[in-house]
C-alpha cells in the first residue's frame, strides 16, 4: 500500500472573545478562526503488527500516547472495530510548538484524514468532525480550515464564504523561550472577568450575532483596514509574559499592518498585511529589533482550506 501524506496548516485567532462558562466545565466562546499556509506534514505507512508508531523531527515534541496523532489513531481503530490495523507515522514539524496557532490539534486531525485514507476507511466528513470534536476542541476547524465561526468550545462552525474574504497575509512572531498553558490562560480569565460571564444562552447568541453581523466580518471582504482584533485572552496574557508585551509594541511599529494580535493564548503575536511581498517588507524593516529581542519570525499567507492530502506535485 502506497504511503499517504498529509499537510497540516496551522491558524490564527481573528477574534476570540470568552463569553461565560458551559454546564460542562468549558469556556463558552466566540471566535473567528484563519488558516494560514504555515503547515506541518504527517507521512503514513501501513504496518503489519498491529502498533502505532510515531517520529517526528523535533525531539521537543512527545511521540507517546499524550500526542494528539496517537490519540486520533487510537480512537479512529477503535471506532471502526479494526485493532488490527497499524501504522507507522512521520511528522515534519514546522508549526512551533506550544504557540497557540493550534500546530497539535492540526496534525491530530490530519491523522484521522490520512489514516482514514491508508486504511480505506471511507468514513466521511461528517464522522471526521465528530471524532475531531471529541479530540480537541480546535480540531473541527483544523479538518475544514479557510476562514470560520467558531462556536461553543470552538467545535462548532460556521463558514465564512471564501469568495467574501480578501487576500491577506501575516507576519507572525514567537520567542523560542516563550510558552503559555492554555488552561492556565483561561483560568486567569476566569479570575480577571469572571464578574462580567454571561449566564444564559440566549445572553450568547446574542454576542453570536453580534460577531456575525459586526465590522469584522464586513472589513474581512475588502482590502482595506480592519478594525482592532480581540482577544480576551491577550488581556491577561500580556500582563504576564514579557515577550508578548514586547512583540505586539515591534509588530505596531510595522508599516502597513492592518492589524495586531496574539493569537489563541499565546504566546505567538500577528501583524495583518495586504498581501505577502507587505508582511516580507515588515520583517525586512524590522530584522534588526526582531534579532535583538530574539524572536522567530514567519511569513504567511492566509489560507483557504484546512488538513489535505497531498497528491502528487502538490507541495507537501
Amino acid at each position: 500500500m502506497a504511503d499517504v501524506t498529509v499537510r497540516a496548516p496551522a491558524k490564527i485567532n481573528l477574534h476570540l472573545e470568552v463569553l461565560g462558562l458551559r454546564p460542562d466545565g468549558y469556556h463558552e466562546l466566540a471566535m473567528v478562526m484563519q488558516s494560514i499556509d504555515l503547515a506541518d506534514s504527517l507521512v503514513l505507512r501501513a504496518s503489519a503488527d498491529a502498533m502505532i508508531r510515531l517520529h517526528c523531527d523535533n525531539a521537543d515534541l512527545p511521540t507517546d500516547g499524550t500526542n494528539l496523532i496517537v490519540k486520533a489513531a487510537d480512537l479512529l481503530r477503535s471506532r471502526v472495530g479494526l485493532p488490527e490495523l497499524g501504522v507507522e507515522i512521520t511528522l515534519h514539524k514546522r508549526i512551533p510548538i506550544g504557540a497557540g496557532l493550534a500546530g497539535g490539534s492540526s496534525d491530530g486531525a490530519a491523522a484521522l484524514v490520512g489514516l482514514d485514507a491508508l486504511w480505506g476507511l471511507g468514513l466521511g466528513t461528517e464522522r471526521l468532525h465528530g471524532l475531531a470534536a471529541k479530540l480537541g476542541s480546535d480540531m473541527p476547524f483544523c479538518l475544514q480550515g479557510g476562514t470560520q465561526l467558531c462556536f461553543g468550545r470552538g467545535e462548532r462552525l460556521e463558514p465564512v464564504p471564501q469568495q467574501q474574504v480578501a487576500e491577506r497575509a501575516v507576519l507572525l512572531l514567537k520567542h523560542p523561550q516563550a510558552s503559555v498553558s492554555t488552561p492556565w490562560a483561561y483560568g486567569r480569565c476566569r479570575e480577571l472577568r469572571g464578574d462580567f460571564y454571561l449566564e444564559s444562552e440566549t445572553d450568547f447568541e446574542q454576542r453570536r450575532q453580534a460577531l456575525r453581523h459586526g465590522p469584522l466580518l464586513a472589513a474581512l471582504a475588502a482590502p482595506g483596514p480592519l478594525p482592532p482584533l480581540r482577544n480576551d485572552l491577550q488581556s491577561v496574557v500580556a500582563p504576564e509574559v514579557e515577550s508578548v508585551r514586547s512583540g505586539l509594541d515591534l509588530l505596531r511599529l510595522g508599516p502597513e499592518a492592518l492589524a495586531v494580535a496574539m493569537s489563541g493564548s499565546g504566546p505567538s503575536l500577528y501583524a495583518l498585511y495586504p498581501d505577502l511581498a507587505a508582511a516580507e517588507a515588515a520583517r525586512i524593516t524590522l530584522a534588526g529589533e526582531l534579532d535583538a529581542l530574539g524572536f522567530a519570525s514567519w511569513c504567511c499567507r492566509c489560507g483557504g482550506s484546512g488538513v489535505s492530502l497531498v497528491t502528487d506535485g502538490s507541495p507537501p
